[in-house]
């Protein structure tokens, strides 16, 4: 049992970073806007954050300023694919190396810096619940921060008007424009409303996980999280559970080898991907046998009034 709410315990903490991010890709992708960037947005979050931590050591002040600059970054994106009009494949995948390039170069300087990492807090009762209370009620702040917009996340999209809107935007833009609505407008706020999650995503690294900085801080966990939005089917309510069955997987990888189990570190270290690939195959396969269309009908589409794509 206790290996068990071990294993739990470390896949919250693993699963947090992916749960931002995939919430971040889930409000875009639900305007219609695809993300590959989310690697690069997340180590521009990460930097960010250890800077404004290594300087302030104020950790509200990191996490703003991890957001804020992921905001930023990501209204290249929207400039980029939206008003320019140019491959929103493309541009996500320009985002992901600009990030990478931004933190190799600037953190370099900082290789050997350490942190103050969060502190756990137990919520008095909760924390108490058999297996589940320690997993998931003896947490740092920003995984409570994570819970709250997860059902923020959740009411916004499903449960108000600007949810509505913003999800018309990634199924029938031509209606929205008939009646009054920027299709521009609302892409463009969910692009950069999603990038500042994301970039709290990254933050969450240096400022709970790995306190130190390291080159590739993230290790390639963006490019799991872009997985994590499909394998969500878009929802923020199945990104909780996909971010921690994830999460679950990159846990074992630590803990099988310091209980010093004969796997090889190599496929311990495939886990994760192979994880993606397994699960996004079986999930496709059953909503193609049920013929469930799920996907934003006008995902990567640009719409621009009068014309037809």
């Amino acid at each position: 049992m206790d290996f068990l709410v071990q294993i739990l315990f470390a896949a919250v903490g693993m699963g947090t970073p992916l749960l931002f991010a995939t919430l971040g890709g889930v409000i875009s992708e639900r305007a219609g806007v695809i993300n590959l960037g989310m690697e690069g947005l997340m180590l521009v979050g990460a930097l960010v954050a250890f800077v404004v931590m290594l300087n302030t050591g104020n950790y509200f002040y990191a996490l703003v300023a991890a957001s804020v600059s992921s905001g930023i970054v990501s209204m290249i994106h929207g400039l980029v694919s939206l008003v320019l009009r140019a491959s929103q494949i493309a541009s996500g995948l320009a985002l992901t190396f600009f990030g990478t390039g931004l933190s190799g170069l600037f953190g370099d300087k900082l290789t050997g810096e350490t942190v103050e990492p969060l502190t756990r807090i137990p919520i008095p009762f909760l924390s108490s619940i058999p297996v589940l209370g320690p997993v998931l009620f003896n947490q740092d702040l920003l995984v409570y921060f994570s819970y709250i917009c997860v059902l923020f996340s959740w009411w916004l999209l499903f449960k108000t008007r600007l949810g509505l809107n913003i999800r018309s935007m990634g199924e029938a833009p031509e209606v929205c424009d008939s009646l009054g609505l920027s299709v521009l407008g609302y892409r463009f706020f969910a692009v950069v409303g999603g990038g500042m999650l994301i970039g709290i995503g990254g933050a969450y690294f240096p400022l709970a996980l790995t306190p130190f900085w390291v080159d590739g801080i993230t290790a390639g966990r963006g490019w799991i999280a872009v997985a994590l939005v499909i394998f969500a089917f878009w929802h923020p309510l199945k990104a909780l559970g996909g971010a921690y069955l994830f999460g679950i997987a990159l846990a074992l990888e630590l803990r099988l080898q310091i209980l010093g189990i004969d796997i090889s570190p190599y496929f311990l270290k495939m886990l994760p991907y192979v994880l993606t690939i397994l699960v996004l195959t079986l999930a496709t396969i059953r909503h193609n046998r049920l013929g469930i269309q799920v996907m934003p009908a006008e995902l990567g589409n640009i719409f621009f009034r009068g014309e037809k794509h």
